[in-house]
């Protein structure tokens, strides 16, 4: 890829990405780029793209065509690299329920081979973070839904990465326990982290700085959440961002619908 983020303020650059499932397309050649230390929402409704986008971007998944820059990393050439300069949360529950929230961090210090002399103090750390230091002998299964979501952030968190990225994290989960989720991610970009997310919650998106709403696999509106919602209803004074999402979407049809 042409365009390099090492030296820049660029924690993700995206050109033309595009993933083909024989004749479906489920990313339609998108470009968008983050900024480090900054929340970026990726909003759509289920199937419209956002979960195939976050596994490429985290090397999960091989793009049809298209490039991609992640922590600095190519995500076709180098997409080891990027799996361990990230921390990713998936949509799916994706630890060990079996196994104790201290069995679980302690494995997940070895997936990312994080130094021994370490394990002590990262432990310690995400216990404390996660408010799991009385549970961390309880098997993982038996914990409530938000507790389990707090032990999966502080997992994807284990070694430290500089971009967080968080698919559908807060799917299942009640309105207290995401509240106080979206604090803690509010905190972390305070700290640094870039925190890339999707989500098919509208309203979670005015914890942004920036969004990209996504429809069938298209970019149809990027920018403050403000923005959007200026720029899709200038006529309705109190619009939401449903609002604007549900004209832009017509719209988007509309426009289809005449090509």
């Amino acid at each position: 890829m042409n365009v390099s983020v090492q030296n820049s303020k660029e924690a993700i650059v995206v050109r033309k990405l595009e993933k083909r499932f024989g004749d479906f397309t489920a990313v339609a050649g998108i470009s968008f780029s983050v900024r480090q230390g900054e929340i970026f929402g990726f909003l759509g409704a289920n199937g419209s793209g956002k979960s195939t986008t976050i596994k490429m971007l985290c090397g999960l998944l091989m793009p049809t065509s298209g490039e991609a820059l992640v922590a600095g990393y190519d995500i076709v050439t180098q997409a080891e690299d990027v799996k361990h300069a990230i921390g990713y949360m998936s949509q799916k529950f994706s630890l060990y329920e079996d196994l104790t929230p201290f069995e679980n961090i302690r494995f997940y210090l070895g997936v990312y081979s994080v130094p021994k002399k370490d394990w002590a103090r990262r432990i310690d750390w995400v216990l404390e973070m996660t408010q799991l230091t009385k549970e961390r002998n309880r098997l993982t299964k038996e914990l409530p839904p938000g507790l389990r979501q707090r032990l999966a952030l502080g997992c994807s968190l284990i070694h430290s990465p500089k971009i967080l990225f968080l698919d559908e994290p807060t799917s299942g989960v009640d309105p207290l326990s995401r509240r106080h989720f979206w604090d803690f991610i509010r905190q972390l970009a305070a700290d640094g982290i870039t925190v890339f997310v999707t989500t098919h919650y509208i309203d979670e998106a005015r914890n942004c700085g920036r969004i990209v709403l996504l429809n069938e696999g298209q970019i149809i509106a990027s920018g403050g959440p403000n923005e959007i919602i200026r720029g899709a209803c200038p006529e309705k004074e109190n619009a939401s961002l449903n609002d604007a999402f549900m004209k832009l979407i017509k719209m988007n049809r509309a426009v289809e619908g005449t090509a």
